[in-house]
């Protein structure tokens, strides 16, 4: 890579590359730090949602499309995972799950084409409405595919060979690394053209249209990559928990939460959804443990929601941003000696 004077190439940067190695630094040092395993399982789902938070960003965010069904490719991956490994003979040392989580995504993905091609032909809001009955038709099919399934009954994966010491750290390390694969996703959207294009759409996709852009095509692709990260989050739930049911693994509440995640970090950035969940999801843990009940957890969403609306509605990673480069300006202002308020003349403003 070829850096210029200045340091830095057009699609890597010095600051850049200094957050990601923290980053990488952080998910490698901090569970080492905390041996207990309640920790290693709070940050396991930590990056778990951060990792669909990002893939959501994708079509959610940078494109504008909210999609709702998220939570359907995360129960496919889930139970294509565990149909694959159901039998302790295919699952000799306990690695396979994760090799495979590569075909499990691609053919979320692959299912996601025709899928995405007719549910992008609406608009924005009525594209949330079409995959969220997309969700509620494959919990459906959950519960009535009982050979595939298992239905209400459920369906069990072998148990992963680890030792009880350090059962929960492949998973946390799966997880980790799909989360580094969706926020590399992100970020060459942010330095290519397909980021300005999935900008141009969210903005206004008829003007997009009228440039030349391929909005259809884009967003069907965006959509596919979004949802076959989900899936892959989905193969590895599944088989941490080892037992899987459709109202859980098709639950709307994963859906939410993602959105919610990616809503509170900040929508059509690279770092927004990562934040959300780290802020988001351990809250949510230690409250399901200290004050436990559904009604609580479903009213501490909603609350959240609610403020986030109100007070954050770019979320807090953008209203950061805009914040400093605000203080920014009005410093060099007062110290070239100009005013940074408008000069009124006639009774207008030039």
């Amino acid at each position: 890579m070829k850096l210029s004077k200045k340091g830095a190439s057009p699609f890597f940067t010095r600051s850049g590359l200094m957050r990601g190695g923290v980053l990488i630094a952080v998910l490698i040092v901090m569970p080492q730090l905390f041996p207990q395993h309640w920790i290693w399982n709070m940050m396991f789902f930590t990056v778990l949602y951060a990792a669909m938070s990002v893939a959501w960003n994708l079509i959610g965010g940078f494109a504008g499309y909210p999609s709702l069904g998220h939570a359907a490719f995360f129960g496919i991956g889930a139970y294509a995972t565990a149909s694959i490994f159901k039998s302790s003979e295919i699952l000799t040392n306990g690695w396979q799950p994760f090799f495979m989580l590569p075909l499990v995504g691609l053919g979320c993905a692959i299912l996601a084409l025709p899928i995405g091609y007719i549910a992008m032909r609406v608009r924005a809001n009525i594209f949330a409405i079409v995959t969220i009955t997309l969700l509620f038709v494959a919990q459906t099919l959950g519960y009535n595919l009982k050979s595939i399934t298992g239905g209400a009954q459920g369906a069990g994966l072998s148990v992963a060979p680890f030792h009880l010491d350090i059962f929960e750290q492949p998973f946390y390390f799966a997880a980790a690394t799909l989360l580094l694969f969706a926020m590399g996703i992100a970020y060459f959207i942010t330095k290519t053209k397909l980021g300005m294009a999935l900008t141009s759409i969210r903005a206004d996709e008829d003007k997009a249209r009228g440039v030349g852009v391929r909005t259809t095509g884009i967003k069907v692709i965006t959509f596919a990559v979004s949802v076959g990260i989900t899936g892959m989050a989905g193969g590895i739930w599944a088989y941490y928990l080892g037992f899987i049911y459709p109202q859980f693994a098709f639950d709307p509440l994963i859906t939410i939460a993602i959105v919610l995640m990616t809503f509170l970090g900040g929508r059509a950035t690279v770092w927004g959804p990562v934040l959300g969940a780290a802020i988001l999801m351990p809250a949510q843990q230690l409250l399901a443990y200290y004050v436990g009940g559904s009604q609580i957890y479903l009213i501490a969403y909603a609350a959240i929601f609610l403020l986030i609306m109100l007070l954050l509605p770019r979320g807090i990673l953008p209203t950061f941003l805009n914040k400093r480069r605000m203080d920014s300006m009005a410093t060099k202002g007062d110290l070239s000696g100009t005013s940074t308020t408008p000069v009124t003349t006639g009774g207008s403003k030039s």
